[in-house]
Formats: C-alpha cells, sequence, structure tokens
C-alpha cells in the first residue's frame, strides 16, 4: 500500500499544482473521481493489467468510456498514465488529490480503522483528539478491520498512531525475539 501512496503522490501534487494555477480545483476533483471509479471497475481493472492490450487500445478504451467528461489536459493525463503503466493507481491520485484540497481549505483527512464499530460519541471524541493534535478541522473515513483485534490505527497524511492490539501483539512478538 505505501508503494502505491509513493507512486500516486507526485501525480497528484502535480495535478493538484495546475489545478490552482488553472483555477480549476473543483473540476479536477470531479474529473479524478470520475477517472478512479472508472479504473477501479474490474473489467476495466482486467485490461489495465492484459499485456495483450496495447496501448492505443486501453487509451480509445478509457477515452470511450469517459466520453466529454474528459478535456484536453486530461487526456494528457491519461495517456501520460497510460504510457508510465500507471493506470491503476488513479484511486490513490484521485485521493492525494483531494487530501491536498483539503489540506488547502484547511481540513486533513483521517483514516479511522478500527476493529469495531465505532459509537459516534467515540468517533466525535477521537476527532476532537485529532483535531487539538494537528490544529486543523479533520475529515474522518471510518474503515473496520477485524484484523487489528482492538484498538484503532489511525492514519493523517504521513502520520499513522497504531494504538491497535496487533501492533501491540507484534511489538512484544519482536521483543521476545531479540
Amino acid at each position: 500500500m505505501a508503494e502505491i501512496i509513493t507512486i500516486a503522490r507526485p501525480y497528484g501534487e502535480a495535478v493538484f499544482k495546475l489545478a490552482l494555477e488553472t483555477h480549476s480545483v473543483a473540476r479536477w476533483s470531479q474529473t479524478l473521481q470520475w477517472l478512479a471509479a472508472v479504473a477501479s471497475d474490474p473489467d476495466m481493472a482486467a485490461l489495465v493489467g492484459n499485456p495483450r492490450v496495447s496501448r492505443e487500445q486501453l487509451e480509445n478504451v478509457i477515452f470511450s468510456v469517459c466520453g466529454d467528461r474528459l478535456d484536453e489536459e486530461a487526456r494528457q493525463l491519461i495517456r501520460l498514465l497510460i504510457e508510465s503503466h500507471r493506470v491503476a493507481v488513479l484511486p490513490a491520485i484521485s485521493r492525494q488529490f483531494e487530501a491536498l484540497r483539503h489540506q488547502q481549505e484547511g481540513e486533513l483527512d483521517a483514516l479511522i480503522v478500527t476493529a469495531f464499530e465505532l459509537s459516534a460519541e467515540e468517533l466525535g471524541n477521537l476527532v476532537q483528539d485529532l483535531e487539538r493534535r494537528f490544529a486543523k478541522k479533520i475529515r474522518p473515513e471510518v474503515m473496520l478491520d477485524a484484523a487489528l483485534i482492538g484498538g484503532v490505527k489511525v492514519t493523517v497524511g504521513d502520520v499513522v498512531i497504531d494504538g491497535s492490539v496487533r501492533a501491540r501483539i507484534d511489538q512484544m512478538a519482536i521483543a521476545l525475539k531479540r
């Protein structure tokens, strides 16, 4: 997962910079969300990963699916991603762009992974704590992952706060092996 984020970051940053320069942040936000949905489609993912599908064929399929939703700048981005074999990272590029947009607006995105459903009060308290720590408004996204066993793992930008039981068990296992 870290590798996808590392690959997506420069693309997301470049598109965000372009969007700021051209005063088209909202348009790019919509375009990238649409492209992320297209790239996430199982049929499209099968085409992207198929070595028998040429770059031209893939470009034609994406452009025909997107129709007039893409301006020339977005088409250039698609061509670049096809050339670089990076079409599959479009969802991560979109997330990176949105994180930068929210940061520009004075907000941070927080991915909160928890083993069990959080109550509204628990989530509210966690968000308040994060807002105090980062001194910015936090936009939470909550995901469930039973593998954590208990506790939560929070990712805000490059900062990871892992208070899960799984992390504690892993730390104890490492300590016992020493």
